[in-house]
């Protein structure tokens, strides 16, 4: 019989041009059938849609369906589930299995041969992808940005396949973990993450580590902002450690506002107005020149979507090399896929910032709202619970921290401008009931408690 073209493959592309080996295929079902073992070997690299004859996608999937069911793979165990799908006529019968098994060289190359059969496949499904590109291109009814997007989830889509991580002995995760250690031993400093300039905080995480998905959670004035703009600036300016800031609910300009409040002590309603007095102008200009240079990266896409978030993080990160992904705030992501259910829609979220973590290894902290609960209760700290809309955020994430302000829910407090940052849960390490913290309001900037020897409240002129 003749061969059997994918019919997918032949729509955007003629059959002609499209690569495929078919020498390549037939090696790879005959060294199956030779030697089932082979099996194992090639069965996390191989789909079977990575075979372009149609008759050969058959096959591997009846060693699917037989290897499920635990039942041997040879010759006639897979003619016989061939015939319970009425394909083995239209393969060409047994005497097509008995051919792919005469005409297969070796199956010790089994796994040579399916990396062929991969790398032909990657080739079509990026001619396929850039016809659809080309596609999009020419619609002009299509936005330029959702064309751009689309064409990122194809690409990305793509390399997202080939990454495979195979099982490693324990000796060699043991060799490496003893030379982490090792490392750690001979530094006379405690932080080895990403420092956030928060003395005790530092000490408590050692820093934000790699990988990490940190929740920083509180209710709406809470200063959540402040505190990812006071983690920012003291990371990228006095560590010299890459930032990318996320801001869904403010500015660029506003952001920068609020930094250059937090570098010159200049009040927030000052600079909003432009009412700077005497001196004031001096300290802002030099206050201008010294942020030019720090290596924070700010956008403020609105409903910004996991996909646009990889994306522009994968590209900073590999031209910049990314220390920090900060994003203010999560409740205010878009999705990439529509959904009635804004739970499951914020699951998805979290998830995909612990996958980005993951795959930059880099520590990404974001902002959560906390819901009205807390606010309900005789005792106003925040608990796990408090946290809107999922409760996939207690589970996706490495680290929670609460904010807590007792001066913001109880006006008769005596804990003026003190907040409480309360690390809920941590995944390897201790929690923390409430590190002490100053805040200043005027300026949205989060202080160490113990060594703050400034002014809670500037006067304003």
């Amino acid at each position: 019989m003749s061969d059997l073209i994918s019919p997918q493959q032949t729509t955007t592309t003629e059959i002609q041009s499209q690569p495929y080996n078919r020498e390549a295929e037939e090696a790879v079902l005959g060294s199956v059938l030779i030697n089932p073992e082979s099996f194992f070997e090639i069965s996390e690299i191989l789909k079977a849609d990575d075979f372009y004859i149609i008759r050969n996608q058959w096959i591997w999937a009846s060693f699917v369906r037989l290897f499920e069911k635990r039942t041997p793979i040879d010759i006639l165990t897979v003619s016989e589930d061939l015939e319970n799908h009425n394909q083995l006529a239209e393969i060409g019968g047994q005497a097509y299995l008995i051919s792919l098994v005469n005409q297969t060289p070796t199956s010790l190359h089994a796994q040579s041969y399916s990396q062929s059969v991969e790398k032909t496949a990657i080739r079509r499904r990026m001619l396929v992808a850039a016809n659809e590109m080309a596609k999009l291109a020419y619609d002009q009814t299509k936005e330029v940005d959702a064309i751009i997007e689309k064409a990122e989830m194809q690409v990305f889509g793509l390399s997202e396949r080939r990454i495979r991580h195979d099982l490693e002995p324990i000796d060699k995760v043991l060799s490496e973990y003893y030379s982490h250690v090792d490392e750690l031993s001979e530094r006379d400093e405690e932080i080895f993450g990403v420092p956030t300039g928060l003395t005790d905080l530092d000490r408590l995480l050692g820093g934000l580590q790699k990988s990490d998905l940190l929740i920083v959670a509180g209710r709406p004035g809470s200063g959540k902002t402040g505190f990812l703009l006071s983690v920012a600036k003291n990371a990228a300016q006095k560590h010299n450690k890459h930032v990318a800031l996320f801001s869904l609910e403010m500015s660029n300009e506003q952001l920068v506002q609020r930094l250059i409040a937090q570098e010159t002590a200049i009040d927030t309603q000052r600079l909003r107005t432009g009412k700077l007095q005497g001196e004031e102008w001096d300290v802002f200009t030099r206050a201008i020149d010294s942020m030019t240079t720090t290596p924070i990266w700010l956008d403020d896409t609105p409903a910004l979507t996991p996909l646009q978030l990889r994306s522009k993080c994968r590209r900073l990160h590999a031209e910049k090399r990314l220390d920090l992904i900060i994003v203010d705030y999560l409740q205010l992501m878009g999705s990439d896929s529509r959904s009635e259910n804004r739970v499951q829609e914020v699951s998805l979220i979290s998830r995909s910032l612990k996958v980005l973590a993951r795959e930059l290894q880099v520590p990404v902290l974001a902002a959560a709202q906390l819901n009205r609960a807390v606010e309900q209760r005789t005792d106003k700290k925040p608990q796990l619970s408090d946290l809107r809309e999922s409760g996939s955020l207690e589970q996706d994430s490495d680290i929670v921290m609460f904010i807590h302000r007792p001066d913001m829910l109880d006006k008769e407090s005596t804990s003026k401008n003190i907040a409480e940052l309360i690390v809920a849960k941590h995944r390897n390490g201790p929690t923390h009931p409430g590190i002490k913290l100053v805040f200043l309001e005027n300026l949205a900037k989060f202080e160490n408690a113990a060594t703050f020897t400034g002014e809670f409240d500037r006067k304003k002129k």
